[in-house]
């Protein structure tokens, strides 16, 4: 269960950027919230001052620093469309930091993947800082070139970045989960080291790294999207299926071991 401390604060607009097609990030000012999200971790907010759209809209924290964090979000509905209308000096409502983040591996000699499909990117920038002493590999899928996110920034921080398109159109030509399996099983200083997988992605992506991880025998820590209305655990319309029984992904999670879920 989580024991970190959650708060409701009203956090200023610094920048609402087009990153991408579709795609923002938003910088927001929040000390308290800046101070204890940890990778993984999620934020709900509230994106309207009116009473539509009723629920608020989660979002992973995407980075940190000092006391400001940022989101990144896609435009796919009338909540994000909202946000992505927002100008800087806003004030927006949110809850946060929510759910359970990564654990990070204590051993020094672990090589660390992370493997992102589309916006699992989100919450994944924010654990490559973390771990960017260890100068992780970074893989990330994406069904077009356009559609790449974030390779610049995961660059900067020194992490070696690998991508695959769906169409071929850049990098590795299929499925970032075959982009994994062509690197655990060839010449690389990651087929015989001691490795840890972390994952964000949708859920048959997220299926076949743990599958994938159980043949390799690796630790594996997967980000599960699901549909998070309160975010608070009480409403359990994200319930998931483990071996311990069912558990929510906003309360348990949003972070499991892979092979805890029953897919």
């Amino acid at each position: 269960m989580p024991t970190h401390k959650t708060f409701q604060v009203k956090a200023k607009l610094l920048r609402n950027q087009r990153v991408a097609e579709k795609h923002y990030k938003m910088t927001l000012a929040s000390s308290r919230l800046a101070k204890q999200a940890k990778p993984g971790q999620f934020v709900e907010v509230k994106v309207s001052e009116g009473p539509e759209p009723l629920l608020r809209r989660p979002f992973g924290v995407h980075r940190v620093s000092g006391s400001n964090f940022e989101i990144l979000y896609e435009i796919v509905g009338i909540g994000t469309q909202l946000l992505s209308q927002k100008k800087p000096g806003a004030s927006l409502d949110i809850i946060g930091p929510l759910g359970n983040g990564f654990t990070l591996s204590t051993t020094h000699h672990t090589a660390h993947i992370l493997v992102a499909g589309g916006m699992g990117v989100a919450p994944l920038l924010f654990l490559a800082e973390k771990l960017k002493k260890q100068k992780p590999l970074v893989l990330i899928g994406a069904k077009t070139k356009r559609h790449i996110l974030r390779e610049k920034e995961f660059k900067q921080l020194g992490c070696s970045v690998k991508i695959s398109t769906d169409d071929g159109s850049a990098g590795f030509p299929g499925k970032v989960t075959e982009l994994l399996q062509d690197i655990l099983q060839g010449h690389s200083p990651w087929k015989d080291n001691p490795c840890a997988l972390y994952a964000c992605g949708p859920r048959p992506m997220l299926k076949e790294i743990a599958l994938i991880a159980k043949s390799h025998k690796i630790p594996a820590q997967i980000s599960l999207e699901a549909h998070l209305a309160c975010g608070i655990g009480a409403c359990l319309g994200c319930v998931v299926n483990t071996k311990q029984g069912y558990k929510r992904v906003c309360k348990e999670g949003p972070v499991f071991e892979a092979q805890e879920i029953i897919w």
